[in-house]
């Protein structure tokens, strides 16, 4: 029988053209699972860069006009709830209250003299005075005591004038925005001190549309904000159920104004989420207006957590525009 020969070894080309299809084929592999990982961290999960922090503002007015004689708080001064902002001079309030309680004291005694003769007669005898004189001087008793109660209530509201010529802070917060000083008018009712209450700092995340379905009331939420690295850590409170329609408006014989669509691509709408502020890490200055990055849930997982820190890194590559201005130097 023949020898059997033994197959040739393979040569060193083919080896190497192997090995390039191998490691072609784990550079896909791996292109392909950065993709799918890129595609549900930026598409499919609940995450935008429209977000704002907001914060409401306690619009503080007087409730009594006078000129201010004395003003306690400074332009961004933080203020306890309770503490004086400005003082309206408190002369005529101090006036009223003198006014006051001598009308008082005049009503007192004429419900004393008003009491003492209406007694008198109801202690005669019918044969000396008729039952029609002693109700008429039990009736001026009862308007003297109306006229006595009527004196105290303007005596308390005198009080509560001076009181009020003291105006406070309703919030915990920081006075923002101050224009006033001594010796403007202050009117009733007219705002002129405005009070940020700083808690009750929120954000809104205003989302796709397509992304609502994965949005539920009580997931977690992390914001990123513009110039920090440590994010904000809250919850989704509440999701608004409404946003305004141009084509709500009524046109000819009330009918609604629709305007025509000429483009093929649908933009999706954006709904506002509200987002509760769980934690601000140390050194996080929260102010009303300032942009967010929010994400929702837990969707992507350590990818999530990674393409963060990544997308944080890139970001602090990029100086500031302080950082590229020219420096002197100290001499």
């Amino acid at each position: 029988m023949p020898d059997e020969t033994l197959p040739a070894p393979p040569r060193p080309r083919s080896l190497a053209r192997l090995g390039r299809l191998v490691v072609t084929g784990l550079i896909l592999c791996a292109a392909l699972a950065a993709a799918i990982v890129v595609w549900r961290f930026y598409v499919v999960a609940p995450w935008t860069r429209d977000g704002r922090v907001r914060v409401q503002v306690a619009s503080v007015a007087p409730q009594v006009s006078g000129q201010i004689a004395e003003l306690r708080v400074a332009d961004n001064q933080a203020v306890r709830r309770g503490d004086v902002l400005y003082v309206i001079e408190p002369a005529d309030f101090e006036i009223a209250i003198a006014q006051a309680e001598a009308e008082v004291d005049n009503r007192e005694a004429d419900l004393q003299v008003k009491r003492t003769q209406a007694a008198r007669r109801e202690a005669l005898s019918t044969l000396s005075t008729s039952i029609e004189e002693k109700q008429q001087y039990a009736g001026t008793a009862k308007i003297a005591e109306a006229a006595l109660a009527s004196a105290k209530a303007q005596l308390r509201k005198a009080k509560l004038d001076l009181e009020r010529a003291q105006v406070r802070s309703p919030v915990n917060g920081r006075v923002t925005n101050l224009l006033l000083r001594a010796g403007d008018y202050a009117s009733t009712g007219t705002v002129n001190v405005a009070v940020i209450d700083t808690d009750s700092f929120w954000i809104d995340g205003y989302f796709e549309e397509t992304k609502m379905a994965a949005i539920h009331v009580g997931d977690r939420a992390i914001a990123e904000l513009m110039g920090y690295a440590e994010p904000v850590s809250g919850t989704v409170e509440s999701i608004t159920l409404g946003i305004s329609t141009g084509n709500a408006a009524p046109s000819t014989q009330g009918l609604p104004n629709v305007d025509p669509v000429y483009t093929w691509v649908r933009l999706a709408q954006r709904v506002p989420v509200r987002i509760r502020i769980d934690h601000v890490p140390d050194g996080v200055a929260l102010v009303a207006g300032m942009t967010a990055t929010v994400s929702v849930g837990e969707t992507g997982g350590p990818a999530r957590t990674w393409l963060q820190g990544l997308r944080r890194q890139v970001a602090g590559m990029i100086p500031a525009p302080s950082d590229t201005a020219p420096t002197t130097a100290k001499r």
